[in-house]
């Protein structure tokens, strides 16, 4: 049974759509919805290098780090973060992911913006926190900073950032494809691995960085600059340039994509 809406409903119902169009309204709207989404990113950047450069610190008796302590650890903190925030924020963690996600069409403009402020803070404040719990001083040897191997000029080390950068958005432009997404479980691992890898293949050349904001915290907290320009100019164009290509090169846009047997059909 259809009941007609009397006209003090009717009043109601305009004056709640003037008030949800006002400015203010829209405002607190996407901050509601998003906050969760943001506050993931900045826990889970300052957990990235709180984490990740603990395993950079020096051990007593020890020498020197060994060659796998901390790809690996760095590996494995951003396996444990992806696990964790993955279904809430993407668990970037990163500016140049977000700015691969805004280039692929799955993050606006406004959420990205949110999304390197959060990422940058959670970066200095996890590094400042490490500061305080390290039993050794990190600002006087530079630990954890990224800095370009001596023996290659700097744009050698913008070239090795790029790769590495390239790479890793390569392998999230692979994870985002519809045709991929029935295949999402062993997400963690892969990117895990993924960075453990590129970290031995890049960490002796320029700290395999490929993260502006794991960057800028080190270098923040210790006033430790040089080539810093590198740690933002290589991994943004490390995001631009996978993303396009795979975007409008291999990226399917038929009706109906054909995949391997076992996958269903998905529909673009």
């Amino acid at each position: 049974m259809t009941v007609p809406p009397n006209p003090q409903s009717i009043f109601t119902m305009v004056d709640t759509k003037v008030k949800n169009d006002e400015p203010g309204s829209k405002a607190m709207k996407w901050c509601s919805s998003q906050w969760r989404r943001i506050f993931a990113e900045l826990v889970s950047t300052c957990g990235l290098l709180l984490l990740g450069c603990m395993t950079t610190i020096p051990i007593d008796g020890v020498p020197y780090q060994q060659p796998l302590y901390s790809p690996l650890g760095f590996g494995f903190v951003v396996m444990f973060n992806i696990q964790i925030f993955g279904h809430i924020s993407g668990a970037h963690m990163n500016p140049s992911v977000t700015l691969a996600s805004v280039l692929w069409g799955a993050t606006s403009i406004l959420t990205a913006i949110a999304y390197f402020i959060a990422q940058c803070t959670g970066a200095i404040l996890g590094y400042g926190i490490l500061l305080f719990m390290s039993p050794v001083d990190l600002s006087a040897g530079g630990v954890c900073v990224t800095q370009v191997h001596h023996a290659l000029n700097v744009w050698q080390g913008l070239a090795v950032e790029v790769a590495l950068t390239s790479t890793l958005n390569f392998l999230n432009c692979g994870v985002w494809d519809p045709v991929n997404k029935n295949k999402q479980d062993s997400v963690p691992v892969k990117f895990g691995l993924a960075i453990a890898g590129l970290s031995l293949c890049g960490g002796p050349l320029t700290g395999a960085s490929m993260n502006p904001a794991r960057s800028l915290a080190p270098a923040l907290l210790t006033g430790l600059w040089r080539d810093h320009w590198i740690y933002w100019v290589g991994p943004f164009i490390g995001a631009v340039l996978p993303t396009l290509l795979y975007k409008y090169v291999w990226l399917k846009k038929e009706d109906s994509v054909i995949v391997s047997p076992g996958v269903p059909i998905i529909s673009s």
